[in-house]
């Protein structure tokens, strides 16, 4: 990279500082073997400033506020500073270190003063007030931005009394601080557990795909002896030891390790940092009106009020309940009939389930894990994603192997329309390793928008597989396989965008619909099309034969009841908690088998995410009292992708072109029911979902 000054709002920034500097790389992306951590404090320094003068300058313009120089110029404000935040916090987040995460607890509530100023700034709320009373001539498109800025200010306490707005904006500081330091605790947890096996006997029923990536753990994690195995807390590592180990204490050993991160005593101890989040949520919520932080959460959302939450989850728990009791007593009988020994349904724990499950799917639909997961290989599966992106979407992916990133192991593509017109950059992080935060998720180093000048994102997909050794293809689980469609369809929701301002654009829309383009997409890897010709055995180079297609399609709805009950035990639990007001005395420990005891939780089921740990809603306010999206953004897919059933061709291309245009490409630009109506022609139904999960014949 050729370091050139660069110029914002008529300052020139350092030329020595990547971060400062203009970018000589293909499409722009981030120069990542030049950027040092030392860069971003003077990097941030330098874009807090720039983006106050800029707000300055638009707040003290003597010219009656209009939609140009007020809206339009706020869209194009804070370039360097949106540059800066996607370059570090997607560093923190994939490729952590002890230097860039010392540099989080001091840049993120530095981020969060300024963010509270920009929106508590009583001058630039008055001028985007006077636009919004001499709207009626904007577009549509005009509109639903002014209305969204509007509500981002509100929402941040712009009509606040003097010493409430100075109140909210020090406790937004505050919570960035523990929102950090949660995430952190979690990942140093993660970080430090391995689960050493060396004895035969350890790795007692492994299947070699299982042996082989334990031995690839061990060697990136140093742990010496060529008879070295490492079981670590990734769920890609982790869920198959759990499904195939005989040895029943190592599975509780880890099933407990992964349920305690966070919850430590000491100095990565979760639980006081949850009560002060909890407090400082129901401060900002009860500064802004509201009773309790739900009501706040789900004001702007498609489901609106807690009540209409609660009647979703709790028509999908009796059945889902009725049906993991059923599934419980089925393990009961297997184990019993295995072991010679009498088990009852109580006897099943929640180390014991995976484990059970797989022996009972075996012999329900001779079918199990070890003979799945050859043919479901990374990068034919890869492949796949591309190829229905292709017949849908009319976009190809081509590899750049010149653009360096960050890790050896994250890819490269550019990806073109179907006139060759250049639409994005698509990076894949796939791969589990320590310092990178556990999970799967869809983030951008650059956002689309067409105003001031067009510009085209820079989309990264994360995932935490576990990585194949050198020479041999990774393979994925059917859970992983999901999981690389599920982000993916988010990455397509960044890369697709086709709106005029950034804020409208790509993954920027309501919390319970930003879920629905990531799991429609998962619809598509289990056609059998699909399949047929992108699951290959990674060692005959075989086509999946239709026998076995047939087995997997057929077992869609087993284990279900257990799918649906331990994630709906997290989403109930974290509405329940959220509408609590009194959480200085509040006991989480307890509050979380209370609340459990009250649903009746069927024992030998976890929650998918327990409190301590639980990120979605601790590392920041994005899922808090809403991590009932996903079955809500279910509803949507099931009954979306319906619409391809009916077509009689999941990969019509007018319908296609429907579902880019009302949903990958429209991004916030209009309500999202609105948006779903436009592709599907009527409102969405509940069955479909409960068809899919196997629930409604157990109804």
């Amino acid at each position: 990279m050729t370091a050139r000054a660069i110029h914002y709002s008529g300052q020139m920034m350092h030329a020595n500082n990547p971060l400062l500097s203009s970018w000589d790389t293909p499409f722009q992306v981030p120069p990542f073997a030049s950027i040092a951590p030392q860069h971003f404090l003077p990097a941030f320094d330098a874009a807090f400033a720039v983006h106050q003068a800029e707000v300055e300058a638009i707040a003290a313009n003597p010219a009656p506020a209009d939609f140009d120089n007020t809206l339009l110029a706020l869209e194009s404000a804070g370039q360097l500073l949106a540059r800066c935040r996607s370059v570090f916090f997607n560093l923190v987040a994939s490729h952590s270190s002890d230097a860039l995460r010392a540099l989080e607890r001091e840049i993120a509530p530095q981020l969060a003063a300024h963010q509270a100023a920009f929106f508590l700034h009583a001058g630039l709320f008055a001028r985007i007030e006077s636009v919004a009373r001499n709207s009626a001539a904007l577009d549509a498109q005009s509109q639903r931005l002014l209305s969204r800025y509007l509500l981002d200010f509100e929402r941040a306490g712009a009509r606040l009394a003097l010493a409430q707005r100075r109140e909210f904006a020090a406790n937004a500081e505050r919570l960035a601080r523990c929102f950090t330091q949660f995430s952190q605790n979690v990942l140093a947890d993660e970080s430090a557990f391995q689960m050493v096996l060396r004895a035969p006997e350890e790795l007692a029923g492994l299947p070699a795909f299982v042996v082989s990536a334990a031995r690839q753990a061990a060697s990136e994690r140093g742990v010496e002896g060529a008879d070295a195995h490492v079981i670590t807390l990734s769920r890609s590592s982790i869920t198959p030891f759990m499904m195939f180990s005989e040895r029943r204490d190592l599975r509780q050993h880890i099933w407990q390790a992964w349920c305690a991160r966070g919850e430590h005593s000491g100095a990565h101890d979760n639980r006081p940092l949850m009560r002060e989040i909890l407090q400082l949520r129901l401060a900002q919520a009860r500064l802004l009106g509201y009773a309790d932080f739900t009501d706040f959460a789900l004001a702007d959302t498609m489901a609106g009020h807690h009540g209409a939450v609660r009647d979703l989850l709790m028509r999908a728990w009796e059945p889902a309940q009725r049906k993991a009791l059923q599934e419980r007593a089925a393990l009961a009988a297997q184990a019993s009939e295995e072991t010679g020994v009498a088990w009852t349904s109580e006897d099943i724990q929640s180390w014991d389930w995976h484990y059970w499950t797989e022996k009972v799917r075996q012999r329900a639909y001779a079918l199990n894990e070890a003979e799945i997961k050859p043919f479901l290989q990374l990068e034919r599966l890869t492949e796949a994603m591309f190829y229905v992106a292709g017949r849908l979407f009319g976009l190809g992916f081509a590899p750049r192997g010149d653009i360096a990133t960050y890790h050896d192991s994250v890819k490269v593509w550019e990806v073109c329309d179907a006139d060759g017109r250049h639409v994005g950059v698509f990076l894949a992080d796939n791969f589990a390793r320590s310092g990178k935060r556990s999970g799967a998720w869809m983030s951008t180093y650059r956002d689309q928008s067409e105003l001031p000048t067009a510009v085209r994102p820079i989309v990264v997909n994360n995932n935490n597989f576990s990585r194949a050794a050198a020479g041999e293809p990774t393979l994925l689980s059917l859970d992983d396989a999901r999981t690389l469609f599920h982000e993916f369809g988010h990455g397509l929701h960044g890369l697709l965008s086709q709106c005029r301002f950034r804020r409208l654009s790509g993954t920027s829309v309501l919390r319970d619909f930003v879920e629905f383009p990531s799991q429609i997409f998962e619809n598509w890897l289990l056609q059998p099309e699909i399949l047929q010709r992108f699951a290959t055995h990674s060692q005959s180079g075989q086509p999946m034969g239709q026998a076995l297609l047939e087995k997997i399609l057929a077992a869609q709805t087993f284990n279900q009841g257990f799918a649906t009950v331990e994630y709906l035990a997290s989403a109930l639990v974290d509405l329940d908690l959220h509408q609590r007001t009194d959480p200085d005395a509040l006991d989480l420990q307890a509050f979380e088998r209370d609340t459990l005891q009250a649903l009746a939780m069927p024992s030998g089921i976890g929650m998918r995410h327990r409190l301590p740990h639980f990120s979605h809603l601790f590392s920041s306010n994005g899922y808090a009292s809403a991590y009932y999206v996903y079955m809500w953004a279910e509803v949507l897919d099931a009954d979306g992708f319906d619409a391809f059933l009916e077509k009689g061709d999941v990969l019509d291309p007018a319908l296609g072109q429907s579902l880019l245009r009302h949903v990958y490409a429209a991004g916030n630009q209009q309500a999202p029911m609105q948006a779903y109506v436009a592709f599907r022609g009527r409102p969405p139904a509940v069955e479909p979902m409960l068809r899919k999960r196997g629930l409604l014949t157990s109804a």
